[in-house]
């Protein structure tokens, strides 16, 4: 920190008033906000978006932009892995790194990857399984991925690389989130489990807005053109009014990836009972017209609704969804004022890094030169003259501090030879009782070769009475499936095939020329719960006829 004019007069007030600097960073457009924190108040400074040919160019005009050349700045990872480990809830903070660091080890080695590429970070958070063992979230980037990020950034005061999974829960108060999922749809999904105030899991899907910007893309030519379109696509549900036509025409390159992502969903909210209750979206996909309205309809069991910043209020000036839109920019400016998860950042701290602002000397290589020679003067001695009190004071003193090394080798020469010794006698007890252990693995190795066979054999036998049990239990289910859909069924929809794909799982595949008559079809069959957990694809239209697939488990 520099001095102010009036010496370290200005450090308190420095330390009270902070900002920084948020980037995150997509393949085709970069989010920004730059956040500001005074004593416990956070305030969004100025924030947007920007679409890029060449990121470099991109990033220098943010900076510019918002007068950002000194500020500290925050972005995300870009290609980060996630693993589990379970560790015993006693283990030691010294052998808890160790066992997570072989852990991972043994990881590598199974999928053939160099432990030494990966920068890695980890939580420790509760075992919901198991009270007697910790839950350790660990998250690994490549170092050339890693190294190419704050290469980008190298002219700036970066600080901060933060995987944006576990930034996004900077953005809500956790203390009154007992359980919830963060979806985040940007270019991919990011589902962030928070059970009991803590994170707990992280799922990353393939699907995401990069493949409805994409496939809109093909249409229009224009990615900044994509993303406003995709921004004010409104999509309907069975609950909804009737859409135009110019509403639907790009719903067929939004549906099926929101089909996907909110299956997933229900599958995280399910493998957790009732410990979920409010499901947060954010990201590109989120800022859809009626996106919570549609996760809402496939997840009733759970308050779904648009992410939005605790500390954010809405103005007259400025939309409240202005600031969703760059939820994950103020989610990585907040990790880069101290704010949420710690130990976090990939980015490696320099010794300089950790120094005071004051500390750190601007070098003049002239006065340097100068400052040297008057050194060198200084340290003269001319042998000529006779010695002072001071310096043989100096003398003395370098006599005895010599006596004093050659004692100190001595004693680590002695000291080095007994460890040499033991260290070979320990080398001879590890060979000994490796040589047991290769014994005794081949003994389990045989046990557990008798207990798959056996465990085949038994897995085979439950199979065929699974089998038997399904067609036992499907034979009437079938015909009384039929005649209550023919009871049901509006005069306008034909029903094109109906297949029982396995166990009690049933798919439909209807066509309608309006889609009115399609919904109250899918209304009709969860109301008389013909079927259980009805769920629908968007309508696909063709030739003038809307063509759907219904799924659902009898009763």
């Amino acid at each position: 920190m520099e001095k102010g004019e009036y010496g370290l007069a200005l450090e308190p007030y420095k330390r009270r008033m902070s900002s920084c600097l948020g980037l995150y960073i997509e393949e085709h457009l970069i989010k920004y906000a730059k956040v500001i924190k005074d004593h416990d108040n956070l305030k969004v400074e100025t924030f947007g978006i920007k679409f890029y040919d060449k990121i470099g160019d991109a990033i220098r005009q943010v900076i510019e932009e918002t007068y950002s050349q000194k500020t500290p700045i925050s972005i995300n990872l870009s290609e980060e892995m996630y693993n589990y480990f379970n560790m015993f809830a006693l283990i030691t903070k010294n052998d808890l790194q160790k066992a997570i660091k072989t852990e991972f080890d043994a990881y590598c080695t199974d999928k053939g990857y160099n432990p030494n590429v990966f920068e890695t970070r980890y939580a420790v958070v509760d075992n919901q399984l198991d009270k007697e063992k910790l839950k350790i979230i660990h998250i690994a980037d490549n170092k050339i991925e890693l190294n190419k990020r704050m290469q980008q950034l190298s002219d700036y005061k970066l600080v901060n690389i933060s995987p944006i999974s576990m930034s996004l829960p900077n953005l809500i108060k956790t203390s009154k989130e007992p359980g919830a999922l963060i979806v985040n749809i940007e270019d991919k999904t990011t589902i962030t489990t928070i059970i009991d105030n803590k994170v707990s899991n992280i799922d990353i899907l393939e699907e995401g807005s990069s493949q409805i910007l994409d496939a809109i893309n093909i249409k229009e030519n224009s990615y900044s053109k994509s993303y406003e379109i995709c921004k004010n696509t409104t999509i309907y549900t069975s609950e909804g009014k009737d859409l135009q036509e110019s509403e639907t025409n790009y719903l067929e390159d939004i549906m099926p990836t929101l089909y996907t992502i909110v299956g997933q969903v229900k599958k995280i909210v399910n493998a957790n009972g009732e410990k979920i209750k409010t499901v947060y979206l954010t990201g590109t996909s989120a800022l859809i017209n009626n996106a919570d309205l549609y996760f809402q309809e496939y997840l009733p069991e759970v308050n779904c609704e648009i992410l939005k910043p605790y500390f954010v209020q809405q103005t007259k000036d400025i939309s409240i969804k202005d600031y969703i839109e760059v939820n994950t920019a103020i989610s990585l400016a907040l990790m880069g004022l101290d704010e949420g998860i710690a130990g976090m950042n990939f980015k490696t701290q320099s010794f300089s890094d950790k120094l005071p602002g004051w500390l750190k000397l601007e070098v003049n290589p002239d006065k340097t030169k100068s400052e040297q020679k008057n050194i060198g003067n200084w340290f003269t001695w001319d042998l000529n003259q006779a010695l002072d009190k001071t310096e043989k004071g100096l003398v003395r003193i370098a006599a005895y501090l010599l006596v004093l090394l050659i004692i100190y080798s001595g004693f680590a020469i002695l000291l080095n030879n007994q460890m040499e010794k033991k260290q070979e006698e320990a080398n001879e007890s590890i060979t000994a009782t490796k040589q047991q252990i290769s014994l005794a693995k081949a003994d389990d190795e045989k046990v557990k070769s008798r207990t798959n066979e056996y465990t085949t054999m038994i897995k085979n036998l439950e199979d065929a009475n699974d089998r038997i049990t399904d067609r036992t239990k499907t034979r009437n289910a079938i015909p009384n499936l039929l005649n209550q859909i023919m009871s049901v069924i509006p005069e306008g929809v034909q029903l094109t095939s109906i297949d029982n794909t396995s166990g009690t799982h049933i798919k439909i595949t209807a066509k309608s020329k309006k889609y009115e008559q399609l919904g109250y079809f899918i209304a009709k069959l969860k109301t008389e719960v013909i079927l259980n957990d009805v769920i629908s694809t968007a309508g696909q239209k063709d030739n003038g006829e809307i063509a759907v697939t219904i799924e659902g488990e009898l009763p």
